[in-house]
């Protein structure tokens, strides 16, 4: 066709397009909201304000309209009428509600253990690092059977939660409740407070001072107790520390750290003698609880079987100590079984074991190895076959 003969034709043309267009026979060019070059049919986010069209029609926001968004208060992509915990502090918002607190405000929140999320956890569903003998260092003046360095304050300051302690008088003469001291046998010709003695009612006033002063930390004690439970029911009165222990009824579920503490009980004490109905606070330790054996010649023969207490209880404590060949703790091999890798992958053996985490690991020398880092490690992780964290 010649350039005359194509003029001709375009009026002819423009007129069968109009009037097809007039009769609806030519559509006009789809919709394209946000202008993106996807056709709104097509488009999953029609006004591309970030939130699919799907979401925002779930979340009651207009997917045509460009300034309706979604309400998401901590920006995680869950719009807060579909999230569990809308502002983020990771508490989620029933529990929050339940217990007095904004689910909508992000600074209104408690933390357990450092975290959060450690509140929702059960006692015994948390790892709590321990010191056996925690009174018996060489700051407090220890002669022999020395099981630690340093004493309460930089254990607590290190992290330790969790202290083993044994009471007895001060000596064979003075033996009223006046009289309780943390110290330990060295012999049968010698009192044990003999060669070193704790002031009992010094010790627990300064961790309930620590404790005061602290935010969400549940601490227990497990007491070898040489005197009478009346005896310590007056120590732990005259030390005020009395009214923030815990009570369990045996065979009911324990509490979470989180309504532990908000609750004023974020104390558990434990003894190594029968349960006293008079003094249900002083909980059974071979009933409440069970232990691994303790104080084995050497690492090999450390094993992750019930050795004393109710093997079906879920509280529990995984030794973790030797001692030298007169029978004192070790020092030196303290280094080797508290060191990070051997003692985590023995943890991780023994909850793969017993198919339950140790709530308590409890060591000599606690400042040779790291024993509170790989309780970090542990308490990152739900079950002995999650991915093992990064070392803290």
């Amino acid at each position: 066709m010649n350039l005359e003969t194509s003029m001709k034709a375009r009026p002819r043309a423009l007129l069968i397009s109009l009037v097809l267009m007039l009769c609806g026979c030519l559509s006009p060019t789809p919709p394209d909201l946000d202008g993106d070059g996807i056709y709104d049919l097509d488009d999953l986010d029609d006004d591309g304000d970030g939130w699919s069209d799907a979401e925002e029609t779930e979340c009651g926001s207009d997917p045509q309209d460009p300034s309706s968004k979604p309400s998401d208060l901590d920006d995680d992509r869950l719009c807060d009428d579909s999230d569990d915990d809308a502002d983020g502090d990771g508490l989620p918002n029933d529990w929050e509600e339940e217990r007095g607190f904004d689910p909508m405000d992000p600074d209104d929140y408690m933390s357990c253990h450092g975290q959060p999320a450690f509140c929702l956890r059960t006692y015994d569903d948390f790892t709590f690092p321990e010191t056996h003998n925690a009174y018996s260092t060489i700051e407090d003046q220890f002669l022999i059977g020395v099981n630690h360095y340093t004493g309460l304050q930089s254990q607590w300051d290190g992290g330790i939660r969790a202290f083993m302690v044994d009471a007895h008088h001060r000596n064979y003469e003075n033996t009223s409740a006046d009289d309780v001291r943390f110290c330990h046998g060295t012999g049968q010709f010698f009192h044990p407070c003999q060669f070193g003695v704790v002031d009992a009612f010094d010790w627990l006033r300064l961790l309930d001072s620590l404790m005061n002063n602290s935010s969400g930390d549940v601490v227990t004690l497990l007491i070898e107790s040489y005197v009478p439970a009346t005896h310590l029911d007056y120590l732990f009165n005259d030390t005020g520390i009395s009214g923030r222990i815990y009570t369990h009824t045996l065979g009911d579920p324990w509490p979470s750290l989180g309504d532990m503490v908000l609750g004023g009980n974020d104390l558990a004490v434990f003894w190594e003698e029968p349960q006293d109905d008079d003094y249900p606070w002083i909980h059974d330790f071979l009933v409440f609880s069970w232990t691994t054996d303790y104080a084995e010649d050497n690492q090999e023969d450390m094993s992750c079987t019930v050795y004393r207490g109710d093997g079906s209880q879920p509280v529990w404590h995984l030794n973790n100590w030797l001692t030298n060949p007169f029978g004192l703790p070790d020092p030196i091999r303290a280094v080797v079984v508290n060191d990070y890798d051997a003692l985590l992958q023995r943890t991780l053996e023994c909850w793969q074991t017993i198919d339950n985490r140790p709530t308590f690991i409890a060591v000599d020398y606690w400042e040779e190895g790291e024993i509170t880092n790989v309780t970090i490690t542990i308490n990152k992780m739900h079950h002995w076959s999650d991915d093992v964290p990064a070392h803290p």
